[in-house]
């Protein structure tokens, strides 16, 4: 199954991604990666854009109110839903400039995984943390190169994690209290298809991987089958969520990194989609 898409905003970043949808901010919010921002798209269409650092990784919701914003080195937190709310840093985690964080998402527990990865790409000098109550971090995955999508089956029992640089998509085991183990592949991506980055799972189970380089979104079923796949306008697809008031729409980021803007005009916009079947709430942090 083919499945086309409609823009829902203009080329309004450089390198977009993380889109997160959640009803408590009113919508749908991203990040601007490399410009250090977070966008936020209000009901009208009107794209709200807020600087919080050199790099702008992942923003996740928080469960008690607020949120999260993974930085080039520290984790953000701010106490309200507010795009403008005060952020306070949870303190510098490292010192050497090469490495910033990634893309990141939450457990079933509530707790908050950030990716890491250099910024020449070394292979391995990346790792997979988990953050700590006190917010410190704590490595759950070492040596990746590119840490990307992380999500969550339906019931919880089963987590999807992409290192692009693998050209896999792995599964791993989850336990409440035991966390992350039993790391396996789940599909692997030839290629010529791109390589995977942001990833989601819908309510029946799905895996929706974007593929950078690829210009297209796919949809693979639990047991790892190809059922869909979502066309783009443009080559370089990073990150897909779910999102409207009934989580039937499919959103999806896509970044102008590397690529003539004149042969690919739409490349930094954010798309919409019809996939067919419902996603789930964003899983958020007791951070």
């Amino acid at each position: 199954m083919t499945i086309a898409v409609e823009p829902v905003t203009g080329p309004v970043a450089e390198h977009a991604e993380g889109p997160v949808w959640c009803a408590r901010w009113g919508g749908l919010r991203w990040v601007d990666m490399l410009a250090g921002d977070v966008l936020h798209l209000d009901a009208d269409g009107t794209v709200r854009r807020r600087h919080v650092g050199t790099v702008a990784a992942a923003v996740r919701p928080r469960r008690a109110g607020g949120y999260v914003v993974a930085a080039e080195r520290e984790l953000l937190l701010a106490d309200a839903d507010d795009p403008d709310a005060p952020l306070r840093s949870l303190g510098e985690q490292w010192s050497d400039p090469g490495i910033r964080m990634n893309d990141g998402g939450c457990d079933p527990e509530g707790r908050f995984y950030i990716g890491t990865m250099a910024y020449d790409e070394t292979p391995g000098a990346g790792d997979l943390y988990l953050a700590e109550p006190d917010g410190s971090l704590r490595v759950v995955v070492p040596g990746v190169t590119i840490s990307n999508g992380f999500d969550f089956s339906p019931d919880g029992t089963l987590a999807y994690y992409a290192d692009t640089a693998t050209g896999r998509v792995d599964v791993f085991d989850y336990e409440p209290g035991r966390g992350l183990w039993e790391r396996r592949p789940f599909v692997s991506v030839d290629p010529e298809h791109g390589a995977p980055d942001g990833l989601t799972v819908d309510a029946e189970g799905g895996v929706w991987v974007a593929l950078w380089g690829g210009g297209a979104v796919h949809r693979y079923g639990p047991d790892g089958t190809l059922e869909a796949v979502v066309e783009l306008p443009v080559v370089n697809v990073t990150a897909v969520t779910f999102g409207g008031e009934g989580l039937d729409r499919l959103f999806v980021t896509s970044s102008a990194r590397g690529v003539d803007r004149t042969e690919q005009p739409a490349a930094g916009s954010v798309f919409t989609a019809d996939p067919g079947v419902p996603g789930r709430p964003v899983l958020q942090t007791t951070l």
